[in-house]
């Protein structure tokens, strides 16, 4: 042990000599001017503080995640926040947001990262950066890619070579970015998050912690500040924190700052107290009330943390949404929902509340607030209801949402096995057997992830659903068709269970005996609805089933007469059931007012137009308004205030069945 200190103070006297000369050469030299050389952040553990271009600074940061916020809206949140007295933001860097496939990258427009980094900068906020490769944040799969997934015996977040293969190359790609945003180089990124709340995780490797600190180490050079992030627990920490790294800690307003800091201090006797995630709100589950916390709670606990001296980072400031499929969801499989507002100082649309302005007085006692007003709320517009019309069924349109065809297979494979990460696949097979009494379809190993629309002849059977239904009656004869339109809710994001393969990952069986040849489609919905396919296709003659899952079209004008108009709106669907809806093109995410709590859909501005008619896509995958009747209208309806808090008979069926870390309790 005393070898590797003292190797340890002979590198970092060498690496200071060689900063030292190197300095002095090129100040010679005139390449590097006094302003440049003072660019330094770092960690004062004699004085427990941080030390910013060499004096004494404290952080007071809000979370946002670039990748839950339109661009078109970053500079309005951003702003909000610095006008709320905070000088640093957080983000996540969602992995699988960015290498969508193995090997292909996208960093263009919403996923710009390098874009956001600079709005930071010029605004002047500074930046915590939590760049995984895990991040968790209520997000699919906690971040991580889907199809790393392709090997079942993977080990996530391990020194699994299987998985450290492709954490390496990933990380040969996005480190480099952001390296020229780090501030030593003149950019916004003061510190840098490696892995997160690893002492949650079972695995407990902690050669995988020091291979990561290696990898950010090359990558990312000797002067960033590097940490973890933990719930304020010894338990916690003593998986989750590696020397090198710097600990800090995570807890939720109305417990003993005091103490709960003390947790950090078991890791780390000396240096600035962290809060990394402070949280001003909670999350949402479907079925389950909204989540508030009430403004002076909040206020109370922020207020006794910054009278500490202490850096905090609130979690969330601006929570955002979850357009498409990019929730995430806990286990027991709880998803959550589109929204993430997150009961947020700045709300979903990035309006200003109650708590915003609590918030911001209490940071006004601590730091000059920016002079001016704080930018208002956006403006919204109820545009009423839209008349759309049945199209057809999804088991009738499939050789169009199918564009690579049927695969066979005797047993059912996974949305993995079939490359496909999100959304919807179909499973057809035919009866075995005359079912003409009702006859069990079922599940036994709870193998439908996550949800099953059952149609037999067309004919609508019933749903399993993963954890709360593994069998339903079927009748039909012999030979007839069996469509089964498996749902992927959002894979799991937190403990053990993030290898959360989707699809029908167990065998069926009717009547007890093992189905067996498969005819699977994977659906690419999305190209199909972007693409304008669905607006081309001839319209339902004939009554068809009300309840099977269908896509329903239609159409809308926004006045250009009137001022200021498109303004954000919320998307609202009166007697509809579950499903899927499209504006322009645009997945806004999933709607299921059935349950709750969420009723309305957040839709911003940017995606309507003035100068051509709106198109809007509806898939509904249970009951519609209209039933089944192709020459009725269905509405959903367009309003100026959300409702994400709507009570259901379901909601309280689990009443007590997850508390997510319960303040990492």
């Amino acid at each position: 042990m005393m070898i590797d200190v003292t190797n340890q103070l002979i590198e970092e006297a060498t690496r200071s000599m060689r900063a030292g000369l190197w300095l002095l050469l090129a100040v010679s030299l005139g390449l590097y001017s006094a302003g440049s050389a003072s660019r330094m952040f770092q960690i004062d553990y004699d004085n427990d503080c941080f030390r910013k271009d060499g004096e004494q600074f404290r952080y007071i940061s809000g979370s946002i995640h670039y990748s839950r916020v339109p661009r078109y809206y970053w500079k309005d949140r951003l702003m909000k926040m610095y006008m709320a007295g905070l000088n640093a933001i957080q983000t996540y860097v969602p992995w699988n947001y960015h290498e969508t496939l193995p090997g292909k990258y996208d960093f263009t427009g919403n996923r710009d990262l390098e874009s956001f980094l600079k709005l930071c900068n010029d605004i002047g906020l500074l930046v915590i950066l939590r760049a995984g490769p895990f991040i968790c944040g209520e997000w699919d799969m906690g971040g991580l890619p889907a199809w790393l997934l392709q090997k079942k015996s993977v080990v996530l977040r391990s020194s699994d070579p299987d998985y450290l293969q492709f954490v390496d190359r990933w990380m040969h790609v996005f480190l480099p970015k952001i390296r020229p945003f780090l501030y030593q180089n003149n950019g916004p990124i003061i510190a840098v998050q490696v892995e997160n709340e690893y002492g949650s995780y079972f695995a407990c490797d902690y050669d995988y912690l020091r291979h990561l600190l290696k990898l950010f180490r090359y990558y990312l050079g000797d002067e960033i500040v590097l940490f973890t992030t933990d719930g304020a627990g010894e338990n916690y920490l003593k998986c989750g924190s590696l020397q090198g790294l710097y600990a800090t800690v995570d807890f939720g307003p109305g417990g003993n700052v005091t103490k709960l800091f003390q947790a950090q201090r078991y890791a780390e006797p000396h240096g600035p107290m962290v809060n990394s995630e402070f949280y001003t709100g909670w999350l949402d589950h479907w079925g389950r009330k909204h989540s508030v916390i009430k403004k002076e709670t909040v206020a109370k606990s922020l207020d006794e943390i910054l009278a500490l001296g202490a850096n905090v980072n609130m979690y969330m400031f601006e929570g955002g949404t979850n357009f498409g499929y990019w929730n995430g969801a806990n286990s027991p499989y709880l998803p959550q929902p589109t929204s993430y507002d997150y009961d947020a100082p700045l709300s979903e649309a990035g309006d200003p509340t109650d708590k915003y302005f609590s918030i911001r007085e209490v940071i006004g006692k601590y730091k000059k607030l920016p002079a001016g007003p704080v930018l208002p709320a956006t403006p919204k517009f109820a545009y009423g209801l839209i008349q759309v019309k049945k199209l057809q069924s999804v088991a009738e349109l499939i050789s169009l949402l199918s564009f690579s065809g049927p695969v066979k297979s005797v047993y059912p494979l996974t949305f993995v096995e079939m490359k496909q990460y999100f959304g919807y696949m179909l499973y057809r097979n035919t009866l075995p057997m005359n079912c003409t009494e009702a006859t069990p379809l079922a599940s036994p190993q709870n193998g439908v992830h996550d949800r099953a629309y059952i149609m037999v002849d067309g004919v609508f059977q019933g749903i399993l659903e993963r954890n709360n239904v593994t069998s339903i009656n079927v009748t039909g004869r012999a030979g007839s068709k069996l469509d089964i339109l498996v749902e992927n809710m959002g894979r799991i994001n937190y403990g053990r269970d993030i290898r959360d393969f989707k699809g029908l990952v167990t065998n069926l069986t009717l009547a007890s005996n093992i189905l067996t040849g498969w005819t699977i489609y994977s659906l690419n919905i999305d190209e199909a609805v972007a693409s304008g396919y669905l607006s081309k296709v001839q319209r339902l003659t004939a009554p068809a089933e009300a309840n099977v899952p269908s896509f329903y079209l239609g159409t809308f004008v926004i006045p250009n007469g009137i001022p200021d108009l498109p303004q954000d709106t919320y998307l609202k669907f009166p007697g509809w059931s579950k499903g899927q809806v499209w504006i322009n093109g645009f997945n806004l995410g999933r709607y299921w007012p059935t349950r709750g709590p969420q009723i309305t859909l957040y839709v911003p501005a940017h995606i309507l137009s003035t100068s051509a008619v709106n198109n809007i896509t509806v898939l509904e995958l249970e009951n519609a308004p209209c039933g089944g009747d192709p020459s009725a209208a269905c509405a959903v309806e367009f309003v100026d205030t959300p409702d994400l808090n709507g009570t259901t008979a379901y909601t309280n069926i689990h009443s007590s069945l997850f508390k997510k870390r319960s303040w990492h309790e």
